[in-house]
């Protein structure tokens, strides 16, 4: 006989204990037999001629006991309405209190009756039903007057409700009894000679029954018996002695007070190590799968890592692309611009000698012109000085015929010296008027002289104003030039760090545009936009020119 082998101390057929399928599992609601079949089932099995006699002592019981009710609360209902007029009820009253009473009576049990159905009993429902049919026998007993003057006589009003709940109680033990069977929660009763024949052993056994759901008594005594054999049989193998006994012995001493078996607490070890192998396995199989996630979490990831990558370069390579094409095009941009400068700058340039050579030869035109009034103006004056000295000289000669005619008295000698004499101022009049002519041409000359220094030199500082104007203008014209490219490239820039598309870009260059021409949208052609960003279309033109300004009123800078 191995350890795990129970001693059969019971007398031959006498049923096992079944084993339930965990240590926390409460026994079975019915003992087992050897063939199959429960102690409880046969004695609860219904033969034919047992089913008619519970027929006809079922039939018995209800035709008695609703005789009993109607019988009982007729007369209740009677007594109680008397008493109800003798307490000074009136007359449409008093016929409703006994109504009132009895009905509760029967309110109270029927839905106690169907709670218990329910299993939600509630104690308070059978409490309060007891004392309305307390409340109804005092009341027909109290009717007749004196209970203690006669108590025959009282008894006699109040038997009737006390017969009527006493049926009304065996019914419902009856009632709760088949709930219960139908439940599986039936618990046998021990019986009454045990607790006197057995009065400190029983209430060990009446606590594991209650405490671990042995529903059979006989259940629980062969449980007894069976300890106690296996008990025998481990002194007889140690010699008269548990000591020696290992724990793995001693275990169904141990748990029977935690309602296990003999059976149950021998396989309680090996269940538990295999419980803990089975743990120990599901551990390790959620660890496998844990690690199995894992490994195809990182898959996943390094598959979504490889795939982000991917796209990263796509992307870097488009934005490269577009960064490339966006600083072209500014390069070609401001090549443009710079070349657009150059011709300015010679245009300006040529316009600017082309004028300065016209305004040199408009003055020496000019000083020309101013040279031949003058010249005219000597001769005028030339001739109108000959003209008075042929004034003078004819002037002279008239002074000299009136002086002959006045003086012929004169010699010829004075006469001569005269001529002589008026010849001499003749001569020196001719030379005064030749010298005259030669310092007034001296001074003409000198006069033009200056006049044309003073034009030349006139010219020449307004040809180097002219220069200067233009140098200074051009300085201005390429610090602004270099002002727009700098500021084109810083744009482009922060275009290329803020990874722009190629039609947000183009946008802010129509900003920029629009800034260039004093910030007045409408002020910018559309044909500007379309040769800067090569566009044909006059419709997108208008759409950049319109994202552009929304642009600038939202805040844009090229300096941000």
């Amino acid at each position: 006989m191995t350890i795990t082998e129970v001693p059969h101390q019971a007398a031959p057929g006498t049923p096992v204990s079944r084993t339930p399928s965990a240590v926390s599992d409460a026994p079975g609601l019915v003992s087992w037999t050897p063939d199959g079949v429960s102690e409880t089932d046969k004695r609860n099995a219904i033969t034919p001629g047992r089913d008619r006699l519970m027929l006809v002592l079922s039939a018995v019981a209800a035709m008695g006991g609703t005789l009993v009710g109607v019988i009982g609360f007729a007369m209740s209902y009677s007594t109680l309405a008397e008493v109800a007029l003798s307490w000074g009820f009136s007359d449409r009253l008093a016929g409703w209190f006994p109504v009132g009473v009895d009905a509760s009576i029967i309110a109270f049990l029927a839905l106690d009756l169907y709670l218990i159905r329910k299993d939600t009993g509630w104690p308070l429902l059978r409490a309060a039903a007891h004392t309305m049919t307390a409340a109804t026998i005092w009341f027909n007993a109290s009717s007749q007057g004196d209970i203690g003057a006669d108590p025959v006589r009282s008894a006699s009003h109040g038997v009737m409700p006390l017969l009527f709940v006493i049926g009304v109680e065996a019914a419902r033990k009856l009632f709760i009894k088949k709930v219960q069977l139908e439940a599986g929660t039936a618990t046998d009763r021990i019986p009454l000679h045990r607790w006197i024949l057995s009065p400190i052993g029983t209430p060990r056994i009446y606590r594991r029954m209650r405490l671990y759901g042995v529903t059979s008594y006989p259940e629980m005594i062969r449980r007894e018996q069976d300890l106690k054999g296996y008990e025998q049989w481990l002194r007889r193998k140690h010699g008269g002695s548990l000591d020696a006994a290992t724990e793995d012995e001693r275990l169904p001493m141990t748990m029977a007070a935690y309602g296990y078996t003999v059976t149950e607490a021998l396989a309680l070890p090996e269940r538990q190590e295999r419980e803990a192998q089975e743990r120990a396995e599901e551990a390790e199989r959620r660890r496998l799968e844990a690690q199995t996630r894992q490994e195809q979490a990182q898959t996943r990831a390094q598959a979504d890592r490889l795939r982000a990558e991917g796209m990263l370069e796509a992307v870097r390579a488009q934005v490269e692309a577009e960064t490339g094409q966006a600083r072209a095009h500014a390069k070609a941009q401001v090549s443009a611009a710079e070349r657009a400068a150059e011709r300015e700058e010679a245009a300006l340039e040529t316009a600017l000698l082309a004028e300065a050579r016209a305004r040199e030869t408009e003055a020496e035109r000019k000083a020309a012109d101013e040279r031949e009034a003058r010249a005219a103006a000597d001769i005028r004056t030339a001739d109108l000085e000959r003209q008075a000295a042929e004034k003078r000289r004819l002037a002279a000669e008239a002074d000299r015929a009136a002086a002959a005619e006045t003086q012929a008295i004169e010699t010829a000698a004075i006469a001569e010296a005269r001529k002589r004499a008026a010849e001499a101022d003749r001569a020196a009049a001719e030379t005064e008027e030749a010298a005259a002519e030669m310092r007034l041409r001296a001074a003409e000359s000198v006069r033009l002289t200056e006049t044309a220094e003073e034009t030349t030199a006139t010219a020449r500082a307004a040809a180097q104003d002219a220069r200067e104007r233009e140098a200074e203008t051009e300085l201005r014209a390429a610090e602004m030039r270099l002002a727009a490219a700098e500021i084109e490239r810083r744009a482009v820039e922060l275009e290329d760090v803020a990874r722009l598309s190629p039609r947000q870009r183009a946008v802010r260059k129509v900003a920029r545009m629009i800034l260039a021409a004093d910030g007045l949208t409408e002020q910018l052609p559309l044909a500007a936009i379309q040769r800067e960003l090569g566009v044909t279309s006059a419709g997108t033109a208008s759409e950049y020119r319109q994202e552009a300004a929304d642009l600038l009123a939202d805040g844009y800078r090229p300096e941000q």
